[in-house]
């Protein structure tokens, strides 16, 4: 057996562990849950309903669960795609440049640290309509930290490859797409990791003002109610939407990554 075909087992029985050990860690949660609900009541059976509503609940609900994921994607996807493609961009551009980094890195690091939640009065006020403002929140949420690590990426890309690159006479966009960008892209994955995750907070939090539908909204809207079973349901569901969506971005990052060995 090779190095390579080791690795490549040792990597399977890790994920093989990893959905093993959480599945385990999500029933004991869920037994848990249970317990302190259906069976001994420990909890108030108002704010905690038992799961004995919460799944008919949710089985009731699932056309609008189905309605408000699909609302919610509509938001997401286009805004979370501008978020990356803008942020990979500029971090580019700037990272290769570095008077500009130089001049600009002061202004990233006074505007990076701004709450993009603390602009939504603002976008709602200033745009046309609710659904560019809350899109124009998640943008910012994912674009600062896809911006700041491919920067980061960029900066700690070895010189020996620019000079060696240089060398072959690779210049312009063949030096940034062969050299440069496959350089920086594992900086500039664990900088879409956390802007998607940023993403789903922003996305909620935007629903629960103004929205019309979507995961968040279903969510306020049967609080408002104090229909706390569906409000829990709603919860899961969400929950359930994330960790899918995870789980699909770390297999595209172990299969961009692939020389990296990500696991």
């Amino acid at each position: 057996m090779n190095n390579r075909e080791f690795e490549q087992k040792k990597a399977k029985r890790d994920r093989r562990t990893a959905a093993i050990g959480a599945t385990a860690v999500f029933g004991v949660l869920i037994a848990l849950y249970a317990v302190l609900t259906d069976l001994t009541h420990a909890l108030d059976p108002v704010l905690f309903p038992g799961l004995g509503v919460i799944l008919p609940e949710m089985a009731r609900s699932s056309g609008e669960l189905l309605k408000g994921f699909l609302y919610s994607m509509r938001l997401l996807i286009p805004s979370l795609a501008a978020g990356i493609l803008a942020g990979v961009a500029c971090g580019l551009a700037v990272g290769m440049h570095p008077k500009v980094k130089l001049v600009l890195m002061p202004l990233f690091r006074a505007l990076n640290p701004v709450p993009p939640t603390m602009l939504i009065p603002y976008a709602i006020a200033v745009l046309p309509s609710f659904w560019l403002s809350s899109a124009v929140i998640i943008f910012l949420g994912v674009f600062w930290p896809v911006l700041m690590s491919t920067l980061h990426g960029v900066v700690m890309l070895e010189p020996r490859w620019i000079d060696n690159a240089r060398c072959l006479q690779l210049t312009g966009r063949k030096l940034v797409f062969k050299v440069i960008l496959p350089g920086a892209m594992p900086q500039i994955f664990a900088g879409i990791g956390s802007g998607l995750i940023f993403s789903f907070i922003l996305l909620t939090v935007a629903e629960m003002f103004g929205a019309k539908a979507g995961m968040g909204f279903y969510v306020q809207y049967y609080a408002d109610f104090a229909e706390y079973g569906k409000v829990l349901g709603g919860i899961i569901f969400l929950s359930v939407v994330v960790i899918l969506l995870m789980t699909i971005f770390d297999r595209i990052q172990r299969r961009v990554l692939y020389w990296t060995n990500k696991r």
